[in-house]
């Protein structure tokens, strides 16, 4: 008989899942892959506490991460992304230009949460980093996780959110935060390379309430795009959105086209160069 569960932790091709029967240790047989933290399956009992993965349902989105190479699930049935980013170690603003870009083509909703604003100096630099999405529209929460969480909560409400962002950003702090028993494991910043050393090494699901739950994923480095094509990349861009359709030529690329409404739209101080520069950096 088959039971239904959801993956609240993923393990390479080991998965716990989650029943009305409480914890069951599964694994996949065959060539079923891309399973994530937050699908929704059926399970074959094996044992006790063991089981194998028969089939998933239907998902309402799936965020993942590729290269030219493979695949990355990164999790499944969320409802919203949370980058976060810290005031120290300093971050890499390309990868949350990638994290906005994969989350608009997945269609979830965005929140960047800048972390550790306990160092003042630090601080300034980081918000003047991300005034720019700030601008655009872009929900910015500005916290200390290990000091006070309470700024994040009311986005966290009736949403199923994952955490993403570099190592040594503070997630597991933030889960710690909000789940003090959830003793998510936290490590000091590597001084010597300026980066956060990696404390998550498998997506994690937390239950905040009834309405409310959590995925804790692996730190990364970077965020490949190559699933996303470049049509759904130029309208990841929320400020390119009302230039689009209007170049000189349909088949525009938005990169040297003459009559290109970016383009001019840009040479207008319309769209940020910034903003620009990171589009043909994906694009080329």
């Amino acid at each position: 008989m088959l039971q239904h569960g959801q993956v609240v932790a993923a393990f390479g091709r080991h998965f716990d899942v989650e029943t009305a029967e409480g914890i069951v240790s599964c694994v996949t047989r065959g060539k079923k892959g891309g399973i994530a933290c937050g699908d929704r399956l059926q399970i074959e009992m094996t044992g006790t506490s063991q089981g194998v993965i028969k089939s998933i349902d239907p998902r309402s989105s799936l965020l993942f991460r590729s290269d030219e190479f493979k695949e990355k699930t990164i999790a499944a049935n969320v409802t919203q992304i949370i980058v976060v980013v810290a005031a120290e170690p300093a971050f890499y603003e390309d990868l949350v230009s990638r994290c906005l870009i994969a989350a608009e083509a997945a269609s979830l909703k965005i929140v960047i949460v800048l972390n550790k604003c306990d160092l003042e100096q630090a601080t300034q630099a980081a918000l003047k980093k991300l005034k720019l999405y700030c601008d655009l529209g872009y929900p910015l929460v500005t916290l200390s996780a290990r000091q006070d969480i309470s700024p994040l909560r009311p986005y966290l409400q009736g949403e199923t959110s994952v955490l993403v962002g570099q190592s040594g950003m503070g997630k597991s702090s933030i889960i710690n935060a909000l789940l003090p028993a959830a003793q998510a494991h936290t490590r000091e910043i590597s001084q010597a390379l300026n980066s956060g050393k990696h404390t998550t090494t498998h997506a994690r699901l937390y239950h905040l309430d009834d309405d409310s739950h959590i995925i804790d994923s692996p730190g990364l480095q970077e965020f490949g795009l190559s699933h996303v094509n470049e049509m759904d990349i130029a309208h990841a861009f929320v400020e390119f959105r009302p230039y689009l359709g209007h170049c000189r030529f349909s088949n525009c690329r938005h990169l040297v086209e003459p009559g290109c409404a970016v383009l001019e739209a840009t040479m207008a101080g319309e769209i940020d160069r910034r903003r620009l520069g990171t589009f043909h950096k994906l694009v080329r």
